[in-house]
């Protein structure tokens, strides 16, 4: 039985609910000649939704560096960016984020968050072999983030582990700035024969459209649209705009579209993601500047009575859409029988430039498909620097003694000064040294408790990083490392952005991103190649949060073009706000690097007692916006340090040589808490077993607490083997970067001068129970 929808009227109101201003309603009208019916509505909508134009951001975007020698296509052309890595194969990645789903129903959040991005790598012909995150979350100290947080791992934990793709590492802070606005950010790498590249451009006039994967249903319905507004305290109503993933199927997907895409039976491959059917069929066609009929009376659906508003705005999982080759219609229905999916054709590509939508042969969409892509508004927003910066860059050192304050091991972070102090020892629980009345000592177990900085194992030992046996190294590390399968070859990941530090100066913060991120690669050995971002920030409309996001990606575009990592894609999600006001702006960055040779890599950690440690770089009195003013003195205040991206990019360089020479035991980048809290994780190497280090810093002239916590920049630990002493030192000093050797690896305690001393275990057990104590495990 044929159900009968009346279709709503076209109100001001109903214009409004859709997000549509009345100047874009006024162009739809013309673009149209004449008034859209409801689907059209919908349609137009999702897609002039800053999630899927990138309306407000697109003028900024034109700022980042695209070209490069081994790019194989640029960004934004396709699904993601890829990459020639020599030998005949090439890598395609991206990061993108599922914010406001997680925010709502954080398990299914993430989880399908993970499968969209695992779409974006197999569209390409790609097999993905790597995912990675990078997320946000509040204080631990609060019941609702520590649910968030159990939601966002166990759902990234249960697509990546059900699907059979090792997720080997990333990132994660804890912030106040993130209350009930957790960020939850993808990342997924695969590899391909560049001759299996698949595009998602519609060609041929006749050829047909399929739909394959997994039935449509109402899940999902709107989710572009609404990641395009703020989160509010009515969000949670939105969950019916929140995804449901199968990895299963999409395992099924995945194996049968890497098939499809080697069986020359397909022109073209598009991920039915950001607003489903709609999305996909009209960037198609407008790529491959053609028109396209479907017929939503063929797409497979799961629920009844759906209407085409609903079809075709539905953000179900696992569904792609398939432009074939005329007379090749069997070879692909095969493909996706084998497989036991849905291949169903459900229209063709026409001469002509209309998108048109049909319901048991009645017409309920007409639109031209790049009126809905290329020629989407686009919109040059106000900015204006924001007032607070006048208090945070007015803050001085001086203003704090430099000085250890009294035993702050365990207290909640982001709490002030004086309450701290106050619930020390009943955050703890128990107090076993001598020097309870304070010590640097105690600074230090304070740093490595805050769950920032400290150990996150509880969260990565969820995740199966072992999956398909090309993980070289294991997470904790400064990048990922995994193994191009049956070379010598690697690949070197990291995910990195200090959002404290683009919150106290967007530019600086944007290229110390950038930097950090190749710094980690460049750390295990390996040469910085792309970069692939996503940009998260707050309501654009607000002039004080554009500011920030221009700044920043004034700042990234600087450093990408200094270091030679062009940018190959990614993705903008702004509106990051809760009721109280904006997260932190925070440009995340998935670098990638290529290792020539897995033999040549270089650990994190201490490896052989008696190694010498030195210190590359230089130490400045620089702990403006560093975690030890923000844990210890509960200030967010002065400026970020300085970058040097002439001698960042000769330190990369440095690195890369002596990895490449055979001359590091281990090398580790300084980052939060500065060179306290790197030495002591570069103890942690083996579980239960921790190094020990003794070492004594030159006088220099600067403060205590910034000889041991400043996060100045390009700075690097490294150890070497003894007998390696002149050959280092006379490599080093020829790429003229400053060093020093401070000290030797020992083991079982740190000595940091006459500040610093204590066991190994000590540190280790506090810095490894730091989260899970707060988690309650």
């Amino acid at each position: 039985m044929t159900m009968t929808f009346t279709e709503p009227e076209i109100t001001k109101e109903l214009i409004k609910i859709h997000g549509i201003t009345e100047a874009e309603y006024a162009r739809i009208c013309d673009i149209l000649g004449r008034e859209p019916n409801y689907t059209e509505l919908g349609i137009f909508s999702v897609m002039w939704s800053e999630h899927c134009s990138y309306k407000n951001s697109k003028p900024i975007l034109k700022l980042f560096p695209k070209d490069g020698a081994n790019l194989v296509v640029k960004a934004g052309e396709e699904n993601a960016g890829v990459v020639d890595i020599g030998d005949g194969f090439a890598i395609a990645f991206k990061i993108e984020s599922h914010n406001h789903p997680s925010a709502v129903e954080p398990f299914q959040g993430a989880a399908t968050g993970v499968g969209g991005i695992i779409r974006d790598i197999f569209t390409m012909g790609a097999r993905p072999v790597v995912l990675m995150n990078s997320l946000r979350f509040g204080s631990l100290d609060k019941d609702q983030n520590k649910n968030y947080l159990r939601g966002v791992v166990g759902g990234i934990s249960h697509y990546g582990n059900c699907i059979g793709i090792p997720t080997v590492g990333g990132e994660i802070y804890f912030d106040d700035f993130y209350e009930g606005n957790p960020l939850v950010n993808a990342f997924c790498l695969g590899i391909l024969k560049k001759e299996d590249l698949v595009r998602a451009a519609a060609t041929g006039v006749g050829n047909p459209v399929y739909y394959v994967g997994a039935a449509t249903g109402r899940d999902g319905l709107g989710g572009a649209a609404f990641a395009s507004r703020e989160l509010t305290d009515e969000s949670h109503e939105d969950r019916p705009a929140v995804q449901v993933g199968d990895p299963f199927m999409e395992k099924l997907l995945l194996e049968a579209c890497l098939e499809l895409a080697k069986s020359d039976a397909i022109v073209g491959m598009q991920d039915m993601g950001a607003a489903g059917l709609t999305c996909s069929t009209s960037e198609t066609a407008a790529k491959g500047n053609l028109g396209v009929e479907i017929d939503l009376a063929q797409v497979p659906r799961r629920e009844t009575g759906m209407i085409p508003y609903e079809t075709m705005l539905s953000e179900s999982q696992e569904r792609m859409l398939v432009i074939a080759k005329k007379g090749k219609e069997r070879v692909v229905e095969e493909i996706f029988e084998k497989w036991d999916l849905h291949a169903v054709k459900i229209g063709e590509l026409k001469s002509g430039n209309l998108m048109q939508v049909f319901d048991h042969g009645k017409l309920v969409a007409q639109i031209p498909p790049k009126a809905l892509t290329d020629e989407a508004p686009v919109y040059v927003r106000e900015e204006c620097e924001p007032e607070y910066l006048k208090e945070t860059r007015a803050f001085d050192l001086s203003q704090i003694a430099d000085a250890p304050l009294p035993s702050l091991r365990g207290v909640p972070y982001g709490t002030t000064k004086q309450s701290r102090t106050e619930i020390a020892s009943a955050a703890l629980g128990r107090l076993p040294r001598n020097d309870d009345e304070g010590s640097w000592n105690q600074t230090l177990l304070c740093l490595l408790d805050s769950p920032t900085i400290a150990s996150k194992a509880w969260i990565y030992e969820q995740y199966d990083h072992m999956v398909r046996t090309d993980t070289v190294f294991l997470p904790g590390h400064d990048a990922a490392l995994v193994r191009v399968k049956g070379m010598k070859k690697g690949i070197a990941i990291s995910t990195d952005v200090n959002g404290l530090y683009c919150y106290l100066d967007p530019f600086e913060g944007g290229k110390i991103a950038v930097a950090e991120a190749a710094r980690n690669v460049a750390c295990v050995g390996a040469k910085p190649i792309a970069v692939t971002n996503c940009l998260n920030f707050g309501n654009p409309m607000k002039p004080e949060v554009f500011w920030q996001f221009h700044r920043a990606a004034d700042g990234m575009s600087e450093a990408c073009r200094k270091l030679g990592t062009p940018v190959t894609g990614g993705n903008v999600s702004f509106y990051n706000e809760n009721p109280r006001g904006a997260i932190y702006p925070t440009p995340t960055i998935g670098m990638v690097g290529i290792l020539e040779d897995i033999g040549k890599r270089v650990p994190s950690f201490f490896k052989k007692e008696g190694d010498f440690i030195y210190l590359i770089g230089t130490t400045y009195d620089e702990l403006g916006g560093s975690q030890y003013l923000l844990t210890v003195h509960g200030l967010r205040k002065g400026m970020p340090p300085r970058l040097n991206l002439d001698f960042e990019l000769k330190l990369q360089n440095f690195l890369q040589a002596c990895a490449s020479d055979r001359l590091l035991h281990s090398a580790h980048d300084l980052s939060e808490g500065g060179l306290a809290v790197a030495l002591a994780e570069c103890l942690f190497g083996c579980a239960g077993k921790p190094m020990g280090a003794e070492v004594n810093l030159p006088q220099s002239g600067l403060r205590i607490d910034s000889l041991l916590f400043s996060e100045s920049q390009s700075r690097v630990l490294v150890s070497i083997a003894r007998e390696e002493e002149n050959s280092f030192e006379k490599k080093v000093h020829s790429s003229a970067i400053p060093f020093q050797q401070i000290g030797v690896v020992t083991r079982d305690h740190l000595k940091i001068g006459s500040w610093i001393e204590l066991s190994s275990r000590e540190l280790e057990q506090t810095y490894r129970q730091a989260i899970p104590r707060r988690m309650g495990e």
